[in-house]
């Protein structure tokens, strides 16, 4: 007996032809895109979260900047042995470290200005050499 085009035949399940791994796509679609959404919210928070630690530490870079200026003010443009001296003389409140934890890097004379210092936080990487440098 063969079937009409268009004409629908009602199997059991246990009649029904499928191979070894034949998926119930009803249920496998939502939960591929439920997937596909996680992967993507995970990889753009982890983007937003180190734009959000730059932007925090260039804040924390104008505010010592700001710091080394007053105290080179007040010391004939002498710069500060340290960042740890300009807390001692209440230049600064609070530690002067990037979003990641670690300390922010003072080069005086600097490399890029002899004449003044250089400032710079070495970024998420930490490597001095990495190129997510924030100055």
């Amino acid at each position: 007996m063969s079937r009409r085009r268009g004409e629908r035949t009602i199997l059991f399940p246990w009649e029904r032809r499928r191979g070894i791994f034949a998926l119930p796509w009803a249920r496998t679609k939502p939960a591929l895109a439920a997937l596909a959404m996680i992967v993507l919210v995970g990889f753009f928070g982890m983007r937003e979260r180190d734009r959000t630690g730059m932007r925090a530490t260039r804040a924390t870079l104008l505010v010592v900047h700001e710091a080394i200026d007053a105290f080179r003010a007040d010391h004939e443009s002498r710069c500060p042995d340290s960042l740890a001296k300009l807390q001692a003389d209440a230049y600064l409140i609070t530690s002067p470290t990037d979003a990641w934890g670690r300390p922010l890097q003072l080069t005086c004379p600097g490399r890029r200005n002899p004449d003044s210092y250089d400032l710079l936080s070495y970024g998420p990487s930490g490597d001095m050499r990495g190129l997510d440098r924030i100055e």
